[in-house]
């Protein structure tokens, strides 16, 4: 039964992927966000709440489960709980967005995401798992370096979207580090640290949560994509190949373009 539920929440994956892409639809918050989705909350704490049940849900279900817990058990938990501390208690909080509010209809959507994932997750390595893995086996130190490449990627690119809106509320073209290369690197670097944890953990539900991510984060990468070329229209990515150094660059934009 737990695999069939696993195997449902992938296709739900799926479906959602292919939803977002045919029909071109814009999760309506961030740079995207709209009044038309109904009810509007804080971004700030729109972000804290639904981040929250994975935060809890997942080291809650692990530890209370019946099954023995070993150095990977842990070592998971650890990984999982440095993801969402700095999801849930500190990047919300760093946002330069104070007056910026998202749809509840969001928010709600995300807590049942990051639930359902939370309880995938912890209730394999509460009640089902029964594998004692080395830490020093192949895939678990393959895994960490693809997590904390991920994680570092990821927390850079934030760090600079961020800095961008210090003293400007209006968006400005991300420049430098893996902006060279891609327009969503933390976008890129959540879903690294995901297949890292995947690679560590092997097991179903890191593989479901790993697809989740992919299928959820890419077609908000092309959004934003879209938007930046809409947005600062011939400046992008002109402006990056005038720079000189950005000829990759220049090519990848002309496929997606």
């Amino acid at each position: 039964m737990f695999e069939l539920i696993n195997y449902i929440w992938i296709a739900v994956a799926v479906i959602t992927f292919l939803v977002l892409v045919i029909f071109k639809i814009k999760a309506p918050y961030g740079r995207h966000t709209n009044n038309k989705w109904g009810v509007m909350i804080s971004n700030k704490w729109g972000w804290f709440i639904m981040e929250l049940p994975a935060f809890l849900l997942m080291p809650i279900i692990t530890l209370i489960g019946p099954t023995e817990k070993n150095t990977l058990t842990y070592l998971l938990l650890i990984l999982w709980v440095l993801h969402y501390f700095n999801r849930t208690f500190i990047f919300p909080f760093k946002l330069k967005t104070n007056n910026k509010k998202m749809p509840l209809l969001i928010v709600v959507s995300a807590i049942l995401f990051n639930s359902v994932n939370g309880f995938l997750n912890g209730y394999y390595l509460g009640y089902l798992n029964t594998e004692i893995s080395s830490l020093m086996s192949l895939n678990v130190m393959i895994g960490l370096v693809v997590f904390f490449t991920g994680m570092y990627i990821n927390k850079t690119a934030d760090k600079h979207l961020i800095s961008l809106r210090t003293n400007n509320e209006n968006y400005q073209i991300p420049y430098g580090g893996m902006f060279k290369y891609i327009s969503c690197p933390n976008h890129f670097g959540e879903a690294v640290e995901w297949i890292g944890f995947m690679i560590i953990a092997y097991n179903l539900p890191s593989m479901t949560f790993a697809i989740w991510t992919f299928c959820n984060l890419s077609p908000r990468s092309l959004n934003h994509h879209k938007w930046y070329k809409e947005k600062f229209d011939n400046s992008f990515p002109a402006n990056f190949i005038a720079e000189g150094a950005d000829q990759t660059r220049a090519w990848f934009y002309y496929l997606m373009s």
